[in-house]
């Protein structure tokens, strides 16, 4: 690693330089740095998520689920820190403790979306932020397919999550395959246009992303035991079963389960404050270890 003007960089004879980033067929001249995660992080089994920046609730729940287990497990989690899955999978990294990579279409020293500032700063605190581009450098249109093949070439394993049948994310999937990357797609429902992209991959013959285990198991990592439910009521456990089965309103759990108005609404609240169920649009969905997408 060099140090200029006070800027840390990489360059490709540098010799803690990415080994996977290194094997892509343009690998970046420079690699800049900034953050207080180690370098090494860039070397260590690593796994890309990306998709759509306008995510449904339930690709945002996919995308941060997935962050936050394979960076349990020891994963650095790598993505594009834009609007939608990008962010939910930092945030899901984060959540876990673990090591995440924000690869950044313009200088380390701009925070690009701007409201991200707040997530750019947190990934700094524990992993890396990184570009091709030299410090002052403004985000440009052109700049990001660009660095979607660094995205792409950090790790092992690319799965898109969600994906229009335009995305950008489906650039970072071409890329993936051209350097004989494994990737994964979440299957979506055929009539979202936010799943045209992801459902296209699978046809094509991508691996349907079922669990994190399914990639894990490529990296050589085991998942990491998550405690599930100890402390829950019987209450609880009843409505977070159901929900294991099928995302459901209230209106739906207080039928299916047969309890009182009362005790469902105060048993979400106990599964949403466990970190076992969220709501998105009035429909909730566990997030559970266990637990079905």
């Amino acid at each position: 690693m060099k140090v200029e003007r006070g800027q840390r960089y990489l360059t490709r004879r540098s010799v803690d330089y990415p080994p996977l980033l290194a094997a892509i067929h343009d690998p970046p001249k420079r690699l800049y740095l900034r953050g207080e995660g180690p370098v090494e992080m860039l070397s260590r089994p690593a796994v890309t998520i990306v998709g759509t920046r306008s995510c449904s609730p339930y690709g945002a729940q996919v995308a941060r689920r997935l962050g936050r287990e394979l960076a349990a497990a020891g994963a650095t989690v790598v993505s594009g820190l834009a609007r939608g899955i990008d962010a939910e999978a930092h945030r899901g990294a984060l959540e876990a403790g673990g090591p995440t990579v924000a690869v950044l279409g313009c200088g380390i020293d701009r925070d690009y979306p701007r409201a991200h500032a707040a997530l750019a700063g947190r990934v700094a605190e524990v992993g890396l932020l990184v570009s091709e581009y030299e410090p002052g450098i403004e985000p440009a249109p052109w700049r990001f397919p660009a660095r979607n093949r660094i995205i792409a070439g950090l790790a092992g394993v690319t799965i898109i999550v969600e994906a229009r049948a335009r995305s950008g994310a489906l650039i970072t999937a071409d890329f993936a395959l051209e350097d004989g990357r494994e990737v994964f797609a979440v299957p979506g429902e055929i009539t979202s246009a936010l799943s045209r992209g992801t459902n296209e991959l699978l046809r094509l013959g991508a691996a349907p992303l079922i669990e994190a285990g399914d990639v894990l198991a490529l990296l050589g990592l085991e998942e990491a035991p998550t405690p599930r439910g100890a402390r829950l009521s019987e209450q609880a456990r009843q409505v977070r079963e159901l929900l294991a089965d099928h995302s459901a309103s209230v209106d739906e759990l207080i039928e299916r389960s047969g309890l009182a108005a009362d005790v469902v609404a105060a048993a979400l609240v106990e599964l949403e404050l466990a970190g076992e169920a969220v709501c998105a649009e009035g429909v909730y969905r566990t997030q559970g270890a266990n637990s079905k997408w």
